[in-house]
């Protein structure tokens, strides 16, 4: 302990002295020192550290240091002096103390004393998996939903393998393919054949034969209830089944086997219709078009055909909602210029005032509910356009009748600017036997004389 009159060094104290005598007495030491003669070269130890420990004979070893406020007894900071103030053993040291952070996943030792501790359970033989919560069959469809939906936009199979081994749980993944017919029951057949193609890739990786099974028997007999939004819910079903069938991911015995449990008109009838599209002739390889060909794999005289027959129907009815309706089957909206071309080209056939109004009001129509883009329009007239020289060997009058058919779409105001433009105009042929070939002769000997 350092003092303002000099350094006084307690090295040892006796217990039954008392700390102010032996404070007096190293004072006195300290001034005698002082009047000796000087030390040249004087070594100091280092101060020692006593410990202070409590004994029932009253025994005290006395440090040098001041006694603390007694709200620090249950400090459990370490009391020799050293150290930063932290907690002793890092806060594993003492009773009643949480031990240190992380400790209890290192605790292999079962407390006895746990409401919870089972003393016969073993252990040793315990495995623990993931996992994945079940849920109801409607929460579960509608989960189910955005990924069909999803892949009638992508066609992506992995992405679907990867979705539905995530988010439905393998005892209940008849509901996926239960909810994916159901779907396509209510969408177009390009929709549906995308369907059969999932359920036939979908087959040996994340769909059993069971699986396919049931969902075919729940959707059976839920036909009553399928037929009042698909009123051919029955003939749709059928062809589901037969297809499923033909892709061996179920058996040919499912008909069969099925056919004795319900009497219902609409379960018997999907059930012979699934029957007769396998009994035909070359059925199983007949089934790969059950849904048709749609879309951009029909041939293009196929579509060309359809489009004719459409402008027919039309000319004769003038039903516009069931020209959309056929257009929009035939699932091909980058080809609609052909449809523009057609109609155009009947207009100039027809040579009929009636014919050209029918025609301008249908593409007015389908202008109007951008069912034909401004972009089809442009190019079916510029196809025509482009054209006019070969079909006026059909069509001498084509010209005239071109030119009458403009003006009448101009005026119903669907007609743009490029197309108005860019309308080829032609002038009257002159004949020799109008006087033409003197002229001719005129400019022939102008140039000799020059």
């Amino acid at each position: 302990m350092a003092r303002d009159r000099g350094d006084i060094a307690i090295d040892t104290l006796s217990g039954e002295e008392d700390i102010e005598k032996v404070v007096e007495r190293e004072m006195a030491a300290a001034h005698e020192n002082a009047t000796a003669a000087p030390v040249e070269v004087t070594t100091r130890r280092k101060l020692k550290k006593v410990h202070r420990q409590n004994s029932k004979e009253g025994n005290l070893n006395v440090g040098p240091f001041v006694h603390k406020p007694r709200s620090w007894k249950n400090s459990r900071r370490s009391r020799n002096g050293y150290g930063r103030g932290l907690p002793k053993k890092g806060g594993a040291g003492g009773k009643g103390v949480w031990g240190k952070p992380g400790s209890e996943l290192l605790e292999d030792i079962e407390d006895i004393n746990d409401p919870n501790f089972d003393s016969e359970l073993d252990a040793s033989g315990i495995e623990l998996k993931a996992v994945v919560p079940e849920l109801p069959s409607e929460d579960l469809k509608k989960k189910c939903e955005p990924i069909i939906l999803e892949f009638f936009e992508s066609n992506d199979i992995q992405e679907v393998i990867q979705s539905v081994e995530e988010a439905v749980s393998p005892n209940h993944r008849y509901v996926f393919v239960q909810q994916a017919i159901e779907i396509a029951m209510d969408h177009k057949p390009s929709h549906r054949e995308l369907t059969s193609v999932l359920i036939s890739d979908l087959y040996g990786y994340v769909l059993s034969e069971s699986d396919i099974v049931k969902a075919f028997e729940n959707l059976l007999a839920d036909l009553n209830d399928l037929i009042l939004d698909i009123p051919d819910a029955p003939i749709v079903l059928g062809n589901f089944i037969a297809r499923a069938i033909a892709d061996d991911c179920i058996p040919p015995r499912f008909i069969v086997d099925i056919k004795g449990k319900s009497d219902d008109k609409n379960f018997q009838e999907a059930l012979v219709h699934a029957d007769t599209l396998l009994s035909m002739e070359h059925g199983l390889v007949r089934l790969d078009n059950v849904w048709g060909v749609g879309g951009p794999l029909r041939p293009v005289q196929a579509l060309t055909r359809q489009m004719s027959l459409l402008l027919q129907e039309f000319v004769s009815s003038g039903d516009v909602e069931e020209a959309s309706r056929c257009l929009k089957e035939l699932e091909v909206p980058h080809f609609h210029h052909e449809l523009v071309y057609e109609a155009i080209l009947m207009a100039l056939e027809a040579n009929s005032e009636t014919t050209e109004k029918a025609v301008c009001s249908l593409l007015k129509a389908f202008d109007s509910s951008v069912l034909i883009t401004r972009d089809q329009l442009e190019r079916g007239f510029f196809r025509v356009f482009d054209d006019l020289p070969d079909i006026c060997m059909d069509v001498p009058l084509a010209y005239v009748i071109l030119d009458r058919f403009i003006d009448l779409c101009r005026n119903e105001g669907f007609l743009t600017d490029k197309i108005i433009a860019r309308f080829p105009s032609r002038g009257r042929k002159r004949f020799v036997s109008e006087g033409d070939h003197f002229v001719s002769k005129d400019k022939q000997n102008k140039s000799q004389e020059y």
